[in-house]
């Protein structure tokens, strides 16, 4: 079997073209995938459609690919504490399709899954709805959503072995699971890795199926978002 294993995030997304679809874990900057994120700055790769529940902050997460105007599309949920992202959206510089973030996950999870299209309540009424097909069940409207793929996800892991099962930690568990599943190819960055076997089975969160490159993470994923203190 030739092995997943790559030296770095630049080895691992050395193919990434110009004009993919990036499928980007995290919430916030809580498990976020720093080393992809940074690999792809660097490697200068542009046109590119990022989902992604949020773009960073202003100084953190994809922001760096957002600065460097390697973004032409973000399809997210969030788009504050980003003054990059912000200025940019309002300026037409890049499209932005804003999504509720139930409904984000869930297309990212039935396109993992395979299942094209389904109806949802969130969103009828409202611009959300605007050119989708709505239809009634039951005495209730419904909007047609369409799954989300991509041509590569990257995910950050707290334990991954050397055939690309991953287990996560606590709340970096978060977007990261669903885009794993969805990406043609995934790349997952990991705080330690480890051999075959020492992640016990039911500690499995992600199967090494859905993950094609795997690399020890460089950077420490330690950032935080924002912390709000009480006056001492």
């Amino acid at each position: 079997m030739k092995s997943k294993v790559f030296k770095d995030a630049a080895s691992a997304l050395a193919d990434l073209p110009d004009g993919a679809t990036i499928l980007s874990g995290g919430f916030g900057l809580c498990g976020i995938p720093q080393d992809c994120i940074m690999a792809i700055r660097d490697s200068g790769r542009r046109n590119l459609t990022v989902v992604s529940n949020n773009a960073g902050t202003t100084d953190h997460g994809l922001v760096h690919l957002l600065r460097n105007q390697q973004v032409k599309k973000m399809i997210s949920s969030y788009v504050g504490e980003n003054e990059v992202f912000e200025r940019q959206m309002l300026s037409g510089q890049i499209e932005v399709e804003l999504v509720p973030q139930g409904t984000l996950a869930e297309r990212i999870r039935a396109g993992g899954a395979g299942i094209p299209a389904f109806f949802t309540a969130t969103g009828v009424g409202t611009v959300v709805a605007d050119g989708k097909d709505v239809r009634e069940f039951d005495g209730r409207s419904y909007v047609l959503e369409r799954a989300i793929t991509g041509d590569f996800a990257i995910v950050r892991a707290w334990r991954g072995d050397k055939f690309g099962n991953l287990q996560y930690r606590k709340t970096a568990r978060n977007f990261n699971p669903m885009m794993a599943t969805a990406g043609k190819i995934t790349v997952a960055e990991v705080d330690e890795l480890v051999e075959p076997g020492q992640i016990e089975a039911d500690q499995v969160h992600t199967p090494a199926i859905f993950v094609q490159r795997i690399f020890q993470a460089q950077s420490r994923n330690t950032i935080i978002e924002r912390r709000t203190v009480r006056p001492r």
